[in-house]
């Protein structure tokens, strides 16, 4: 099999007013090497997966940033840790921050909300991965926190993830983020499918506590992972396909 093949149409750029010096993409499922419920740009690990297939996609997405500089993968787990500075072992966290060009922050996602964020200046960088275990544990206020600028200094873009209409959720999800802030119940609408459940807004969620932090400047959150096929989704998919990479870093 050819070690190279086009990512370039795939990819989906933010549409945010980043400075140029941040650079960014989310892949899609379009064009790679995977087969099956994997097709076909899968850069995610322990799926299923061919490991071959995988590894190509990983050295493609390295590409596809240049530079030579590594990627810095993480062991994903739905909590509110933030990795900052580069580690090749796959640090146990779900957001990523870069104050240097020495790597690019990357996290995967199947439905959950990939935020990304940059401060106006362009001189840093990160991407969080955000279910809704890790909106309601504060992934996004550990990141923000994380980037070391007054909230107000940084932008975000809210990534391909699954929309209210698609997910639903049980009543303790609801309470997650009621039970803490009782304005998160305009994210809730009553599911027309099963009494006592929710569709679950994830955008408005983090839309809600970006906005309480004080970032002003939110672009994005206008995708579906489970109703547009150019995306993995694991509820659509019962659990069985790849995943998207969401990738942030200093040019």
């Amino acid at each position: 099999m050819s070690d190279t093949f086009d990512l370039r149409p795939t990819p989906i750029l933010p549409d945010w007013p980043a400075p140029e010096s941040v650079g960014a993409f989310v892949t899609t499922r379009e064009t790679g090497p995977s087969q099956g419920p994997f097709a076909a740009f899968n850069p995610g690990e322990n799926l299923g997966d061919n490991p071959a297939h995988v590894a190509l996609c990983r050295r493609q997405l390295e590409k596809e940033v240049g530079d030579g500089r590594p990627l810095l993968w993480l062991d994903q787990v739905h909590g509110a840790r933030v990795q900052q500075g580069y580690s090749d072992t796959r640090p146990e966290a779900d957001a990523a921050v870069a104050m240097n060009r020495d790597y690019a922050c990357v996290v995967l996602t199947a439905d959950c909300l990939p935020v990304f964020l940059c401060d106006r200046r362009g001189e840093r960088v990160a991407v969080a991965h955000a279910g809704w275990r890790g909106l309601a544990g504060g992934v996004i206020e550990a990141a923000v926190g994380a980037m070391g600028r007054p909230p107000e200094a940084l932008m975000a873009w809210l990534g391909p993830a699954i929309s209210n209409a698609q997910f639903e959720v049980g009543p303790e999800v609801q309470q997650a983020f009621v039970g803490v802030h009782p304005e998160a119940e305009a994210a809730f609408d009553p599911s027309p499918y099963r009494l006592g459940h929710y569709m679950g807004d994830l955008y408005k969620l983090a839309r809600m506590r970006l906005e309480r932090l004080g970032v002003a400047h939110i672009s994005g959150g206008h995708f579906c992972t489970a109703c547009e096929p150019r995306f993995y989704s694991y509820r659509r998919d019962n659990g069985k396909t790849g995943r998207m990479a969401s990738v942030i870093w200093l040019r």
